[in-house]
């Protein structure tokens, strides 16, 4: 198992006594459609920890990978003007949060940021979350991962 894959395993065993079944796929799932191709699933299954920066400050918006997040939704949610949401840059996500784009899991960050979640994800059973790369994912009930995470549901894409 590759070693961030490891670490995110161990600190979800230690800080949220979750032991999460880590999948690990050579061709990568860098997208939510190579994801739900690798695993089986739907691309609304692939829960895709997206970070933004929400007027200076880091955001993690845990989204349905059918789902585009509209900044302006994601904006109001944090009552910012939609010109001060953007994707946050990765140099900064890998230092506050400890984890690279594309890797990001929706827990173990290494800052407490707040956390919103794509409220379709709770109409499934299962989802697919990244497990601290872009090649590893792992299995869980989004309404555990909403108490986990301590996430607020919101709706995310434009016209919601």
């Amino acid at each position: 198992m590759h070693e961030r894959a490891e670490s995110f395993r161990e600190c979800a065993s230690r800080n949220y006594d979750l032991d999460p079944d880590v999948v690990e796929f050579p061709n990568g799932t860098k997208t939510a459609a190579d994801a739900a191709a690798a695993i089986g699933c739907t691309e609304a299954q692939i829960a895709s920890s997206l970070v933004f920066d929400v007027d200076g400050a880091l955001v993690v918006c845990i989204t349905s990978g059918a789902n585009h997040v509209d900044e302006t939704a994601l904006g109001d949610h944090f009552e910012s003007p939609a010109d001060t949401v953007e994707m946050a840059d990765p140099d900064r996500i890998r230092e506050a949060i400890g984890w690279v784009i594309g890797g990001v899991p929706p827990i173990c960050h290494d800052t407490t940021v707040p956390i919103v979640m794509d409220r379709s994800l709770l109409g499934y059973e299962t989802v697919w979350a990244a497990a601290g790369t872009p090649s590893a994912v792992f299995s869980i009930d989004p309404k555990r991962l909403r108490t986990l995470t301590d996430a607020t549901p919101i709706d995310v894409t434009a016209g919601s």
